[in-house]
């Protein structure tokens, strides 16, 4: 399944099942952030380490292009607010 722009993990365009495994995933990564973080783990060093595996795991999943074109969307979903948790800067 290619990934698109639109296809990020909390994306109520996606289908049910497919929305349903991300969701899933996304509450393990949430776990080991916490984890981590109970061991003295900076939270930016987690943020950074996690973006690195996940768009390694983007390469070599879908290419080169195609998850450059992913991370093409991105600044203007985090400008929109699509990552923010509560007060925006």
């Amino acid at each position: 399944m290619p990934i698109s722009p639109d296809d990020l993990p909390l994306d109520s365009s996606l289908s049910d099942d497919f929305g349903d495994a991300r969701r899933v995933a996304y509450g393990y990564v949430e776990d080991a952030f916490a984890e981590a973080q109970q061991d003295g783990l900076d939270s930016d060093a987690l943020a950074h380490a996690a973006l690195f595996a996940a768009f390694r795991t983007l390469v070599e999943t879908y290419g080169e292009e195609a998850s450059a074109v992913f991370a093409e969307a991105l600044p203007d979903k985090i400008r929109s607010g699509a990552f923010s948790s509560g007060t925006r800067h």
